[in-house]
């Protein structure tokens, strides 16, 4: 790919988030009834190609369950308040008051509070006790110190997460997760991530792992990008890591899942993540909309309360509607940030694909103009996609 020069000394390659692009409509239309947009890796099934994002104002054990009853997989951070507090309904209740100025430093306070195992343990086993699939997150400094309580409550499929995540991690200070020699060993599915890059995802697709999550900084509540400077914009890393997953098929005969992590907001951006080669999508804002949701309106990241550099804010989302009804309607608004896989069921019949792998083959174009043309009155009266 052709590279733009920044000057003189560097230069870079042009890289492309979702509102820069359009999926093209193909020769074929079909029924939306006809589109089967369900989701396997290794030896589960989902109807619904969706992970809950492991955020606490996102996923706690009782959405977890919800999510799975809906099709999908909520996936649970194993360092987060539902593991440091045996009740924490409390403080849920007091960041969703905090004034803004205030609220990163008190929401440092309240993690301060240390992780407790069994309580690991007695998350896990709350989900499973519902009849749908466990999965949860850890990050790759704390995987093996709860490794065993993870095990003991029998996690169905376990994701080590973080802005970023590499297959080789150089330490002067400590001996650091060896992912390929822990993901061989361990009896149960691995997903691995953040990455961004071709040669990062392959890396990790080499450590054995089930499935890569691709994104760093597009979140709603993460500032990564702005604390460190760096990122790439989702339509690129996830056709990035697309390309990386076709080496690996062919270089092991194994298909690893990519999973975009990030950045969607509207069903068009679901749609176009999948278009891009993802197999499923992890999100997290407009999951914190629902009613069910435990951060009462309010949606945070994974390293908004870091000790002593966060890369991420607390953001008010509002209450949108139920679960049901953000996930697969119906739609009582005409944004696209309902019914969410109703629109990627929709989109997939209208460019005539019946399934995510064919998806992967719809034609995209860079088209700039997509969210103005033609939307002066939209934008003028802030409504539809002027909003």
């Amino acid at each position: 790919m052709a590279e733009v020069e920044i000057g003189i000394g560097k230069s870079g390659r042009r890289a492309y988030g979702f509102d820069d692009i359009a999926i093209v409509p193909s020769r074929r239309t079909r029924d939306p009834e006809d589109v089967d947009i369900s989701w396997e890796i290794d030896a589960f099934k989902f109807e619904l190609p969706l992970m809950a994002s492991a955020m606490d104002g996102v996923v706690s054990p009782h959405t977890a369950i919800e999510v799975g009853l809906l099709g999908g997989v909520g996936v649970l951070n194993l360092e987060g308040l539902w593991t440091r507090y045996e009740d924490p309904e409390p403080l849920f209740e007091e960041i969703s008051k905090l004034d803004a100025d205030k609220a990163t430093a008190r929401m440092q306070q309240i993690y301060q509070e240390p992780v407790k195992p069994e309580l690991v343990t007695e998350r896990i086993k709350e989900i499973k006790s519902a009849g749908v699939t466990a999965c949860a997150s850890v990050t790759p400094q704390k995987t093996q110190e709860f490794s065993s309580a993870i095990i003991e409550a029998e996690l169905d499929l376990l994701v080590i997460q973080g802005t970023v995540v590499s297959a080789e991690h150089v330490s002067k200070t400590s001996e650091p997760l060896n992912l390929k020699k822990f993901i061989r060993e361990l009896d149960m599915p691995v997903i691995v991530g953040g990455c961004a890059s071709y040669q990062a995802a392959l890396h990790l697709m080499r450590t054995g792992a089930v499935g890569v999550l691709v994104g760093v900084g597009p979140g709603n509540a993460c500032t990564t990008r702005g604390v460190l400077g760096v990122g790439v914009p989702q339509a690129t890393a996830i056709a990035d890591a697309a390309g990386a997953r076709m080496r690996h098929l062919e270089e092991t005969g194994v298909y690893c899942h990519v999973i975009a992590d990030g950045g969607m907001s509207k069903g068009g951006d679901v749609a176009k993540a999948i278009a891009c080669g993802a197999d499923a999508v992890m999100i997290g804002s407009p999951l914190a909309a629902a009613h069910e949701a435990p951060g009462r309106g309010y949606h945070w990241g994974m390293a908004t309360f870091h000790p002593t550099l966060p890369r991420g804010t607390r953001v008010r989302v509002d209450s949108r509607g139920t679960l049901k009804e953000i996930l697969l309607g119906p739609a009582h608004e005409n944004d696209g940030k309902m019914n969410l896989f109703g629109a990627l069921r929709t989109s997939m019949a209208t460019c005539g694909y019946a399934t995510i792998k064919e998806f992967h083959k719809a034609e995209v174009m860079v088209a700039p103009s997509l969210q103005t043309e033609g939307k002066a009155l939209q934008r003028s009266q802030g409504v539809g996609m002027g909003a």
